[in-house]
């Protein structure tokens, strides 16, 4: 610990407010470690739809204010306090979940860094880290796809959108992407989309969809985009079918009357993949087998953009003005 230093850059939140509140520092404190935690000088980390979230006050901070934002980050355990059954050490390369991405250094419980297997980067392996175990969580037990399943993937060119294309791929699924222009639906098709649909330009998507499944509609929906697609996701999906809610984007889903899903006998869910991986069991189940997909080239990882820390602000501008295709990433 005496080789660290006292300060450390970071970007801070330190009220609730649009995207000018996040200040940038160049002498934030070092996060203190308590028993059970490690400290990790982070590489790179991870920039989520979550973040803005929690910076716009939708999602409440648990910690209050200021907040340091940022769900996950891939670098080095720079020390250990205390004992950890993970076994981590000075010096293992690990990716990590908790909250405080935005810094040069986080202090994170030994139970949520998972070693990052050799051949794979940093970059890659916080690039798929938590999306990947998004959207692979989607399909094993929001809705578990089978062979030949028909899939409605609403922003197909994003971070989860194009890791959702290729799992569904190789799932044996056909799928339906939505995203915003016609080059964000050719990256869609890309990465595993079998057709696409450029909402901008087919404002009556949902009846293209049913077009696409003749007459019948979808068997699952999956939804990240939220108050302007929600009422036409449920008109896309087929008689006993289910829409997953899994992001807001465009704002919040209102109030659905449950009497709704009546006609056709729909289910709904509010899905997130922090309630799949509490245990510690869980979250090395989804997380060994999304990074061992990455390092075997089964799951392309398609960065954005890896912005400095300083450039956050732009960041999230640029994920909230639909600028960006895949995952964005922060360069410590």
């Amino acid at each position: 610990m005496s080789s660290l230093p006292s300060t450390m850059r970071a970007v801070i939140l330190p009220e609730i407010g649009d995207s000018s509140k996040l200040q940038y520092t160049d002498s934030q404190p070092l996060p203190k470690l308590q028993d059970g935690q490690v400290l990790i000088k982070n590489k790179f980390s991870g920039i989520n739809y979550i973040d803005t979230y929690f910076r716009s006050g939708l999602y409440p901070s648990p910690t209050g204010y200021p907040l340091i934002l940022g769900q996950e980050g891939a670098g080095t355990v720079a020390a250990v306090e205390g004992s950890n059954k993970v076994g981590l050490k000075e010096g293992d390369r690990v990716v990590w979940i908790k909250q405080g991405g935005y810094a040069e250094y986080t202090a994170v419980a030994a139970e949520r860094v998972i070693k990052i297997p050799d051949g794979l980067s940093e970059d890659q392996a916080v690039g798929g880290f938590l999306m990947g175990m998004t959207a692979l969580s989607l399909i094993r037990e929001a809705y578990p796809v089978k062979k030949d399943d028909k899939v409605l993937v609403h922003a197909a060119a994003g971070g989860v959108g194009l890791l959702l294309c290729q799992l569904l791929k190789l799932a044996g699924a056909y799928t339906i992407g939505t995203a915003g222009s016609a080059e964000k639906c050719k990256t869609a098709e890309r990465h595993g989309a079998d057709t696409t649909i450029d909402y901008n330009a087919n404002k009556d998507w949902a009846d293209k969809v049913k077009e696409l499944t003749n007459g019948q509609g979808v068997d699952v929906v999956y939804d990240s985009v939220g108050k302007t697609t929600w009422e036409g996701s449920l008109d896309a999906v087929k008689r006993k079918g289910k829409v997953v809610y899994f992001g807001n984007a465009s704002g919040p889903v209102p109030p659905i009357q449950i009497q709704r899903l009546a006609p056709k006998n729909i289910s709904i869910m509010r899905a997130t993949v922090m309630s799949y991986i509490v245990t510690r069991e869980e979250l090395e189940y989804y997380s060994a087998e999304v990074l061992n997909m990455i390092k075997d080239g089964k799951l392309k990882i398609n960065v954005h953009e890896a912005y400095d820390l300083k450039d956050a602000k732009r960041a999230q501008d640029d994920m909230e003005g639909r600028k960006t295709s895949g995952k964005l990433l922060l360069k410590l």
